[in-house]
């Protein structure tokens, strides 16, 4: 009696910290699944345990009593085999049904978005608006100045442009592309239901479809300063409690909108033109042609100059 009520008294205490209300397709699925399992097993514990404890009240010793022995009862024994076999076997294909859909290949027509941990800090690759796809990649190029080792040889990756904070849009899928430069880290989205481990040498991939917009967060909470955020949950070193990156969920229009104003990482860096293979200079120069003024030359920006006025 005192467990059950100091198990009641500590769910009760503890509501408040639980997972926020659920803002993706799949994390309504998933707690709802959470939720049918903890009613059963806890239905299951309660009943089991109270005929434990009525049993063993009820045939406690008495000395007028003659104990009766079953040496078998197989309909007893068919009906606690048979009944705990069907729950479970609900339980099973019901969550086996969630797990499906949730691991379920990506749809087509899926936003993708490349996301990769490094200490301390998270780093989001976009396609650009050319042609929504992002290009190759090499650990071998991460510098300063290209941490996600963007491979200039393949021309998808010639409108790629990278960023610090995570844009998602509503209501369309948004498949995310996780991968790690050091050591073990990963993706936690607690609204969106988003658990994925990052692995270094091992890519990984999620896919969810958002259902409610920073906005909408906003007025939902009575916060106007909430905003969705990304943390590492995997203890990645000393820096771990400082790994998180500010996510941005908006309207899809609005994340169009994000995505053509934004600059191609080989126009910010002109200098990964010596980079591009020879047959596809021409196609690359038009994002360098539309880089902001030159700063004072260098020996990299000289070489650029010189690239560009042998092919006009």
């Amino acid at each position: 009696v005192l467990g059950s009520i100091a198990a009641t008294w500590s769910f009760l205490e503890a509501k408040p910290k639980f997972l926020p209300a659920a803002a993706s397709e799949h994390g309504v699925l998933t707690d709802n699944m959470f939720w049918l399992t903890m009613v059963i097993i806890t239905l299951a514990f309660v009943i089991t345990n109270l005929l434990l404890f009525v049993f063993a009240w009820r045939y406690q010793y008495r000395a007028d009593r003659k104990a009766v022995f079953y040496p078998v009862n197989h309909k007893l024994e068919i009906i606690w085999t048979v009944i705990p076999a069907i729950v479970m076997a609900i339980l099973v294909f019901t969550g086996w049904r969630v797990w499906r859909d949730i691991t379920s290949q990506a749809p087509e027509n899926a936003y993708v978005i490349e996301l990769v941990g490094k200490q301390f800090n998270w780093y989001a690759r976009y396609p650009g608006k050319d042609d929504g796809k992002l290009g190759n990649y090499n650990y071998r190029l991460i510098e300063p100045t290209n941490e996600t080792g963007i491979d200039f040889t393949d021309e998808a990756s010639f409108d790629d442009f990278t960023g610090t904070q995570l844009h998602i849009p509503k209501g369309v899928p948004v498949l995310l592309k996780i991968r790690a430069r050091d050591v073990l880290h990963s993706v936690f989205l607690p609204h969106m239901r988003v658990k994925m481990d990052a692995v270094p040498g091992m890519p990984t991939k999620f896919w969810f479809v958002a259902t409610k917009t920073t906005e909408e967060m906003r007025n939902e909470t009575g916060n106007p300063e909430f905003n969705y955020q990304l943390n590492c949950t995997e203890i990645c070193g000393q820096g771990h409690f400082s790994m998180r990156m500010s996510v941005v969920v908006e309207e899809e229009e609005e994340y169009k909108a994000w995505l053509a104003s934004n600059k191609p990482d080989l126009t910010n860096n002109p200098q990964y033109l010596s980079r591009v293979p020879a047959n596809l200079k021409a196609k690359a120069m038009r994002y360098i042609e539309s880089a902001p003024a030159a700063e004072p030359a260098t020996a990299d920006s000289t070489a650029t100059a010189t690239a560009s006025a042998s092919l006009k």
